[in-house]
């Protein structure tokens, strides 16, 4: 005991250039900092207010808005805004791709941002997934069962050709008997019992034959022929849906399945664990193009950082430099899509005193995310502000119930729901934003 009382005071200790976490049995009884191991000394300076026109927007006390930084090319939030209104207008589907890493896996927040969205714009389904993944047993959106095929992820270590891929980084090769099957489902969320439209994505390469089944019911068989993306369709009152592989050439690639309305929101979840997402600019851009053709999108949302950050990074120019390829790559191969970049969320961890405490390199990353927005000229949130800032993390894992997990980095299903209500909230400010700037434009 006296040692170990004694080694509190020894200076800071490192190994190999790595802080040792500093032996203080008295830790407890010291009064807490209100924000520890605040570190403010990187060179990354918050960006300045971008131009403003004569009528400024304005952000209410205590709410994080979307920043727009978008120039005369209107990539930024006008898209969505725009197509919100012709929904407002008539029937239309307003389509949502929202990017991200394990924090969104398994449908955590985009669950429950869809469940927003829909029940204040319409539409049902949970929009595009891939035929299975890795999130497919604990995901809670949905119910799948898929058979004969084999599931080829860019995660995969070895034998992952890239330029086979889809928008969700995946391809699937089909034995002579594979099938999908998806089933609506009521326990968990709305508007997820029943869809009105259903599309398999395949590249049939040379032929592929497909057959289709709603609700227990053959609805077709058809040959599909050509190499490129295409896809199967059916409508109707949907509660399960049922595509068939009955014959295919060798080298034939199937994707997924995207189960929507005809009108309201649409919002597709193409999380990837692991990914800091560089990996979207490796999409082939010929693929991009013609997904977008069957599938346009009116809203991308990246969100990334987690598998990016250090404890003390202060310098992320190589990575930002492959988002922004990567967003130029997206305005490329999206040419109607307005881009919303969503900072990383807020990951603690243990200081040498013992603390909790935001990685310093959090905070250095969302300031280059911001940077990286305005400098590409689309929109940005800040997450990691928008959920307390500094130890917001370690604020959901206390609550009470739990709304984070113990590594201070993933949040579960009542932090997603929690998240989620947060940019919904901006999305819809936003929106009225939108509509009062309109309005004062068209009376001058």
């Amino acid at each position: 005991m006296g040692a170990l009382l004694l080694m509190g005071m020894l200076p800071q200790l490192y190994v190999y250039g790595h802080p040792l976490r500093k032996v203080n049995l008295l830790s407890d009884l010291y009064p807490k900092a209100d924000d520890p191991d605040l570190d403010e000394t990187d060179s990354v300076l918050l960006l300045p207010p971008p131009p403003k026109p004569a009528f400024v927007d304005t952000c209410l006390t205590g709410k994080v808005c979307i920043e727009d930084y978008s120039d005369v090319t209107q990539r930024g939030m006008l898209p969505f805004y725009k197509a919100l209104d012709e929904l407002a207008r008539g029937q239309r589907l307003v389509r949502v791709a929202y990017y991200g890493d394990s924090f969104v896996e398994g449908d955590i927040l985009t669950s429950d941002l869809r469940e927003m969205l829909q029940d204040k714009y319409g539409g049902c389904g949970i929009g595009y997934s891939p035929i299975t993944s890795i999130s497919s047993g604990f995901r809670m959106t949905t119910r799948q069962s898929a058979t004969g095929f084999t599931r080829h992820s860019i995660m995969d270590t070895i034998a992952f050709n890239r330029s086979l891929q889809d928008v969700s980084n995946h391809y699937f090769k089909a034995d002579s008997a594979a099938s999908i099957l998806f089933r609506g489902q009521t326990r968990n969320y709305a508007h997820l019992d029943t869809f009105y439209h259903a599309a398999f994505f395949f590249n049939p390469n040379e032929l592929a034959t497909i057959s289709a089944s709603v609700n227990g019911h053959s609805v077709f068989t058809k040959e599909f022929k050509g190499n490129e993306l295409q896809m199967a369709e059916v409508d109707g009152k949907i509660g399960s849906v049922t595509f068939s592989v009955q014959d295919a050439d060798t080298n034939a690639l199937f994707y997924g399945v995207a189960m929507d309305d005809v009108s309201g929101i649409a919002l597709d979840n193409f999380s990837m664990r692991g990914a800091s997402g560089i990996n979207l600019r490796t999409i082939p851009a010929k693929t991009m193009r013609r997904f977008y053709e069957l599938r346009p999108y009116d809203l991308v949302i990246l969100q990334y950082g987690l598998n990016v950050a250090t404890r003390q990074g202060s310098n992320y120019d190589n990575y930002i430099k492959g988002m922004q390829n990567v967003i130029q790559h997206i305005k490329e191969c999206y040419p109607g899509a307005g881009i919303l970049v969503v900072s990383v969320a807020d990951r603690d961890y243990k200081t040498p005193e013992g603390e909790i405490a935001t990685m310093p390199g959090i905070r250095n990353l969302v300031r280059y995310q911001q940077n990286l927005a305005a400098q590409e000229n689309v929109a940005f949130w800040n997450m990691w502000e928008a959920m307390g800032g500094n130890a917001s993390m370690k604020k959901l894992v206390d609550a009470k119930p739990s709304m984070a997990n113990y590594d201070y980095t993933h949040i579960n299903v009542r932090g997603g729901k929690h998240l989620a209500s947060l940019l919904f909230e901006a999305l819809v400010y936003g929106k009225e934003q939108y509509d009062r700037r309109r309005a004062y434009e068209s009376a001058r």
